[in-house]
């Protein structure tokens, strides 16, 4: 089912994260989110007033977080400097453009850039059920279709990864 891949995949990445005492221990309301928890999160957002970006967090141990993207519209074009960006589409079609370099481009914090667009980039038609990540120093910019909303899991991934 659609919801134990989502299930799986933020499981597998939170594993990966350097901790072992973090990997033998049981899943608690931090570190596990089940199909029903990001339905629930889903409604929530749907219900909220109409915003660009709602954002919550699906799960998270230390420093690493997932969240739960829900995009009504475009929002600015990002390069992040240290760390790439792990998207997976939980619902809805858009546009991922990736590469070429930020329209109006400027520093928003020491290491993320934010432009108003991207110029020169590669679109990325994306659907429900697709993976796709930004690398690190790689302009990025998601794009809901006309009058829809995109429902994205993004996780942000340190570049190089700790201990690598």
């Amino acid at each position: 089912m659609h919801g134990n891949r989502i299930t799986a995949l933020v499981f597998a990445v939170l594993v990966l994260a350097p901790s072992g005492a973090w990997a033998q221990a049981a899943p608690n309301p931090k570190s596990f989110a089940s199909s029903a928890d990001i339905q629930a999160l889903i409604a929530r957002a749907k219900a909220m007033p109409p915003q660009p970006l709602i954002s919550q967090p699906m799960v998270g141990t230390g420093n690493y977080s997932v969240n739960l993207d829900y995009r009504a519209a475009t929002l600015p074009a990002a390069i992040h400097d240290t760390e790439a960006e792990l998207f997976y589409v939980i619902d809805g079609t858009g546009i991922l453009t990736m590469g070429g370099t930020l329209v109006e481009g400027k520093r928003t914090n020491p290491t993320n850039l934010s432009g108003s667009s991207i110029a020169g980039g590669t679109p990325i038609r994306i659907a429900k059920g697709d993976f796709a990540i930004a690398p690190a120093g790689v302009a990025h910019q998601l794009a809901p279709d006309s009058g829809s909303v995109l429902v994205v899991m993004t996780f942000h991934v340190p570049s190089p990864w700790p201990g690598k």
